[in-house]
């Protein structure tokens, strides 16, 4: 199968081009790398030649909503439009478990945005709702983290890998297509600032973490397990524990 992955360098979108060249299939990176922009469609109907599904796992550093959406809107309407013209089969996107239990969170709702966008096209869609990832508390700490200090959000998550998800992409991306919403988890919850502090430690470093309440219904829902799966979703995955000693876990001097 001719498996186009958009967003193909980036933190899930490695894993599903290395999970699908694994398995046997040709695969195809939609990036600025590869001569394709998503947001002006330059180059990409070239790119989908041949192509039966697309793996959407684009995603924006921006948490403003606006800002958010026209990204995800966007690069979604070229997809659709230029898959359509090269009668790609279907298309796969990546987001995110319980994101309308917290949709007056800015960044959620521009991913509800993004699922309906997908859905709005006129190729079929699969969706792929993912908990947050075991890379999660690491960027929260990259981002958050003045000197020897972090301020960290009280907040319930079940991580699971990245490379987890990757495979999760391509397993719906190469099987007759099914339930239009998947969700896929890891296999224990935990407090943010708890995995925060982990992690840290398992760096063998000194930063004071400092919890913070997000105001709000948003920050509310997220410290009350919004985030989290329904308990019929099976855990699948590492536990974060036994992830920090992969080679997937980053390293920090």
């Amino acid at each position: 199968m001719k498996i186009a992955v958009a967003g193909g360098s980036g933190r899930v979108g490695r894993y599903v081009v290395e999970a699908a060249g694994r398995a046997g299939h040709d695969v195809t990176v939609l990036s600025r790398s590869t001569g394709v922009d998503l947001l002006s469609g330059v180059g990409l109907q070239t790119a989908l030649a041949n192509v039966e599904v697309i793996i959407d796992t684009i995603c924006t550093s921006s948490t403003s909503r606006a800002k958010a959406t026209a990204f995800f809107t966007e690069a979604t309407r070229h997809l659709q439009t230029a898959g359509a013209a090269q009668n790609v089969d279907r298309l796969v996107t990546l987001s995110i478990v319980g994101l309308e239990r917290a949709r007056s969170y800015g960044y959620y709702r521009a991913k509800l945005e993004h699922e309906a966008a997908a859905r709005s096209g006129p190729l079929p869609v699969s969706i792929v709702r993912a908990t947050q990832f075991h890379e999660f508390p690491a960027q929260i700490l990259a981002r958050t983290q003045m000197g020897p200090f972090a301020v960290v959000p009280r907040m319930k998550i079940q991580p699971i890998a990245a490379r987890t998800v990757g495979q999760a992409l391509v397993d719906v991306a190469t099987r007759p297509s099914g339930a239009q919403i998947v969700e896929v988890a890891g296999p224990e919850a935990a407090d943010l600032v708890d995995l925060v502090r982990t992690l840290i430690a398992h760096w063998g470093q000194r930063v004071v973490v400092i919890p913070l309440h997000v105001p709000g219904a948003a920050g509310k829902a997220m410290r009350l397990g919004a985030m989290i799966s329904t308990p019929d979703v099976p855990a699948t995955g590492p536990a974060f524990s036994r992830w920090l000693n992969s080679p997937d876990c980053p390293t920090r001097n």
